[in-house]
């Protein structure tokens, strides 16, 4: 997995991938790390992507941007799909033409990255060449 940090800062390069997980992840977000760092495991296993993270999330990307993830609130996780056609589901919220994931999941705890939430994942994987 690599990491690109796209800041206009030279010495923001130096920051670690644990650095940004800290920051993105800390005060009354913190206990959502390890939903993150669960979904990286599972989707890893896909194969190979880029991790680009942002102020508010982590995106990830293939030749495109299949996912995204991070704590959208400080009582809610969210994960989007970049995905076509998925099957109608009440945990799978469908977004408006033009957003940023055709797809929402939120995410309280980590029993809910089950079968069905890799399912999806993986297909927008697929989908991202």
């Amino acid at each position: 997995m690599r990491w690109y940090m796209p800041f206009s800062n030279p010495m923001a390069h130096a920051r670690s991938e644990d650095d940004i997980l800290n920051e993105l992840y800390s005060g009354s977000k913190a206990g959502f790390r390890s939903l993150h760092e669960k979904l990286i495991k599972q989707i890893h296993q896909f194969g190979d992507f880029e991790t680009v993270p942002k102020k508010g999330y982590v995106s990830l990307r293939r030749k495109k941007q299949f996912a995204m993830i991070g704590p959208k609130t400080s009582t809610r996780f969210e994960v989007g799909i970049n995905a076509k056609d998925l099957k109608k589901s009440a945990r799978l919220l469908e977004q408006p033409t033009g957003s940023m994931s055709n797809y929402i999941v939120n995410i309280n705890e980590a029993r809910e990255i089950d079968s069905q939430l890799v399912s999806w994942l993986k297909s927008a994987f697929e989908g991202a060449g």
